[in-house]
């Protein structure tokens, strides 16, 4: 597994910090087409303290964050959309099919399959081991800062 970007490469492209921050490091990136992100989930983690005491795992929610941010870093590391600002404009289908536990390396991998203009839309597969964990469709619009 190659790192491409560690956290602070990371820290540069997305205004993302500590605790709504979701990345460890991109071990695959290629421009325009796909990134695959990695998240080592601990037990000390701000969410696991609150979320289902007794069963700690990472919500839902989160880990649709975790993937919008790989897929922030993906769209603005495309030349078209240097210096500017990804948003996230919907998203679709989202399953959550097991949970993420403390202990796992959460792969994040976002893959854009439209772009029109400053609008487009990708699929997004959180996995743990390579199983699936939970997946979706973002719609995403990048503007200006």
């Amino acid at each position: 597994m190659t790192q491409i970007m560690n956290t602070e490469e990371i820290k540069k492209v997305i205004p993302n910090r500590f605790p709504i921050y979701y990345m460890d490091q991109v071990i695959r990136l290629i421009p325009g087409e796909t990134i695959t992100a990695v998240k080592n989930v601990t037990i000390n983690e701000d969410f696991m303290q609150g979320n289902t005491p007794g069963d700690p795992h990472m919500p839902g929610t989160l880990i649709l964050e975790a993937l919008a941010q790989a897929g922030s870093i993906l769209i603005l590391k495309s030349p078209q959309f240097s210096g500017q600002t990804a948003y996230i404009g919907g998203i679709e289908n989202a399953h959550f099919i097991k949970k993420v536990s403390a202990g796992d390396v959460l792969h994040l991998q976002f893959t854009i399959t439209k772009i029109k203009g400053n609008v487009g839309r990708a699929d997004a597969v959180a996995s743990v081991a390579g199983e699936t964990r939970a997946d979706c469709c973002f719609t995403f619009i990048v503007g200006a800062k």
